[in-house]
């Protein structure tokens, strides 16, 4: 028996099969209260080449800072959104700017978005977020004081032009300019 390395894994090529029923890139429908966002960027790998299969989904909480949960009762604003990359590599939805959210161990966190990355070759889904250029509370968020202060421009979403309600915000999986990405 011959030893070598072991053979790459994937997860095989039906991966959007089970998710393109799900897909939903309007979080803000009409009737949610909040000032719409909408948030575009690319999904990049290690040389920069564009990824046309990847997925994001999306979490986050309305514009008080609360997450849609059964505790909160029925609201139309859920928060959540799973979002393809086209045949370019680019993702876009449209959403409300989340307020900051009160957590019982961690305390105020600024306004942001959980994003988890779902693609053909990740055994293991990433998790990291978006916040917001220019938001005051980002300076005192405890989640992004755990970022060494050279890696936060990676979570943060910038206006596409100065006041601008369209953001950029791209995902680098490897190499220069890594997204960070938190453990689990």
């Amino acid at each position: 028996m011959t030893l070598g390395a072991t053979p790459s894994q994937t997860v095989g090529p039906y991966f959007k099969i089970g998710l393109n029923r799900l897909c939903e890139s309007d979080l803000a429908k009409t009737g949610v209260p909040g000032e719409r966002i909408a948030i575009e960027g690319r999904v990049l790998d290690a040389n920069g080449a564009l990824i046309p299969d990847a997925v994001l989904e999306i979490w986050q909480a309305d514009t008080t800072g609360r997450y849609h949960t059964p505790e909160d009762g029925d609201t139309i604003f859920t928060g959540f959104g799973r979002i393809p990359t086209d045949s370019a590599g680019v993702f876009r939805f449209q959403t409300i700017k989340p307020g900051a959210v009160t957590d019982p161990n961690l305390g105020l966190q600024a306004p942001h978005i959980n994003v988890t990355v779902l693609m053909r070759g990740l055994l293991r889904h990433l998790v990291t977020r978006i916040y917001f250029s220019g938001e005051a509370a980002n300076a005192v968020d405890p989640v992004l004081a755990l970022v060494p202060e050279d890696r936060r421009e990676t979570l943060i979403a910038k206006p596409s032009a100065p006041g601008s309600s369209q953001l950029q915000w791209n995902v680098v999986m490897q190499g220069d300019g890594e997204t960070v990405f938190f453990d689990w």
